[in-house]
């Protein structure tokens, strides 16, 4: 049994997002037994409209995932993604800025990777850092070559920087770059576990930082910036969705699921040939049976 998943964990325009509300181990209808038929369902129906996509060339879509360490960004990413032709999509990882783009305003690189009309591009990680991270450790706002101190890190700056983000946003999506937010939202039980497992399987040991478990112990600090950043740039346009991240099976059902349905919502159609064009066609094809 489907299920349509965009209003369960859609955060409505103007609302307060309170991320207790949000159970991490929810699955809806599904079952973990019925999840790789479901999935490969949607990467099939992916496949189809990511391919009109590209042909009508007039949009794009951009899909960021935000999370915590160990939420599982990358496998679903993976595994979501595993069936779109690579051509049409692109992949950027934002990491710590260089010298060069600590030099621009902190949008820029983000505006750089954007992906072209009739392309799927994915944030892993975003501009949203500049929000999240930056405001636990708001020392990293002080590198990026403005004229402040720590007492103007205040509400009044944190709201003007929402106030880009959503202009940015806006801005992107009136030029047809559709956006879809998912925040991944991993239990801090689950993280433990897996981190555990990235401790005792040496296969996983690289995956592990020392740093990660310093940022375990600002969990809550995380909680309110997610919360924040959520509840002030999830609009009509540029939604957010809070997926249950501990299931990692349906994770990739919820997010495929939304991808799936936000690709419908564009009405995409394939270019329909002129008559000149269609005549064309036709004797091409008459030319290659008479070989």
């Amino acid at each position: 049994m489907l299920n349509n998943l965009v209003e369960e964990f859609k955060i409505k325009p103007n609302s307060k997002c309170s991320l207790k509300n949000h159970d991490t181990s929810y699955t809806s209808v599904y079952k973990k037994d019925d999840a790789i038929p479901v999935l490969e369902g949607f990467k099939a129906e992916m496949d189809e409209l990511q391919e009109k996509l590209y042909a009508c060339n007039k949009q794009s879509l951009l899909i960021i995932f935000q999370a915590m360490d160990a939420a599982g960004k990358d496998s679903a990413i993976e595994h979501v993604m595993s069936g779109i032709n690579p051509q049409g999509c692109h992949v950027s990882s934002f990491k710590q800025p260089s010298s060069e783009e600590i030099d621009h305003d902190f949008l820029w690189r983000h505006y750089k990777a954007l992906p072209e009309k009739g392309r799927i591009g994915i944030y892993n990680r975003s501009h949203y850092e500049n929000v999240l991270i930056c405001k636990v450790h708001p020392e990293l706002v002080l590198k990026e070559q403005l004229s402040l101190s720590f007492k103007n890190l205040d509400a009044d700056f944190w709201n003007k920087r929402y106030e880009s983000i959503r202009d940015f946003e806006k801005h992107i999506h009136r030029n047809d770059t559709v956006v879809i937010k998912f925040f991944l939202h991993l239990s801090k039980q689950e993280q433990k576990e897996r981190f555990l497992d990235r401790i005792n399987e040496p296969l996983k040991n690289w995956k592990f930082s020392a740093f990660d478990i310093d940022e375990r112990q600002k969990w809550d600090d995380y909680m309110a910036a997610y919360e924040m950043a959520i509840s002030e740039t999830s609009t009509e346009k540029s939604p957010w969705y809070v997926i249950p991240a501990d299931k990692k099976w349906f994770t990739r059902i919820a997010i495929s699921n939304i991808i799936v349905e936000t690709l419908k919502s564009l009405d995409l159609q394939l270019p329909e040939l002129d008559a000149e064009e269609k005549n064309k066609l036709q004797e091409c094809k008459r030319r290659l049976e008479s070989e």
